[in-house]
């Protein structure tokens, strides 16, 4: 899944979509985790780098299609 949040992008701390992966589910909220630092809005990092997000919400969409590598 991707998540638009705050994140680290190399030195810099952006907002934007990032890609992670879904580590706990139910029926109204999913929790995604992170390989890189994310923070809440308030600037504060989030320790365990897992965001929880209601399904649906406009912060949270599935990963673009790629298209594949050409040999």
């Amino acid at each position: 899944m991707e998540v638009r949040c705050h994140h680290r992008q190399g030195a810099a701390l952006v907002h934007g979509w990032l890609a992670g992966r879904v580590v706990q589910a139910d029926q109204r909220m999913a929790a995604i985790a992170f390989d890189v630092d994310v923070f809440a809005a308030n600037g504060w990092p989030i320790p365990d780098r897992i965001l929880w997000c209601a399904h649906g919400s406009p912060n949270l969409r599935r990963p673009a299609e790629r298209p594949p590598d050409s040999a």
